[in-house]
């Protein structure tokens, strides 16, 4: 089995944004979720920033995916396009990219709530595990370019319909004023 690196992504994995788009276009067709859409050139975007997490084997091919956005004024963070191709799945590589997805999160935007929508069970219990609690959908941004996001999911008529409220989607959040460390006197 390769060794796999998992770090932040930067400008110089911009050969990989085609293979990650495919990879994310190929699952969701697999699994019949709601996946939204990106293109290379987002997906390039969030590398360049320096808003993205990279999986990489030993020789130089693509084993995973992703990046966050803020929204709100900052005042929220994304955690969003989690990917693993295919050949890398049943590794715990998705663990560790969520992980470091986690803690990019939270030393660019270190005051935000951070939030993930999703209809993937292993997603849920890993945002269960890093302190995500299940949220109506009231309690995630609103800002309007987020919503506009899903646009490129299968289930977008169903976020339509019912207002932005509610979809297959669980809305999962971080809030970190939920997560005070406690310091006891004389520690």
């Amino acid at each position: 089995m390769d060794k796999i690196t998992v770090s932040v992504a930067d400008g110089s994995h911009a050969k990989y944004a085609e293979a990650i788009c495919e990879e994310i276009y190929i699952s969701s067709l697999e699994r019949r979720t709601g996946i939204a859409k990106r293109t290379p050139e987002y997906i390039i975007e969030k590398m360049e920033a320096g808003k993205a997490v990279i999986a990489l084997s030993e020789d130089g091919e693509f084993a995973g995916f992703s990046y966050i956005e803020s929204w709100g004024g900052k005042s929220f963070v994304a955690n969003s396009g989690l990917i693993v191709a295919h050949k890398y799945r049943g590794q715990g590589l998705a663990k560790r990219i969520k992980e470091q997805t986690f803690i990019l999160s939270r030393k660019l935007f270190p005051n935000a709530k951070i939030f993930s929508i999703t209809t993937g069970a292993a997603v849920m219990k890993m945002n269960y595990e890093f302190g995500f609690r299940p949220v109506p959908y009231a309690e995630l941004t609103d800002d309007p370019e987020f919503w506009k996001g899903c646009e490129g999911c299968r289930n977008f008529h169903i976020l339509q319909a019912n207002e932005y409220r509610m979809c297959l989607c669980t809305g999962l959040l971080f809030d970190p004023n939920e997560h005070l460390e406690i310091h006891h006197p004389g520690e």
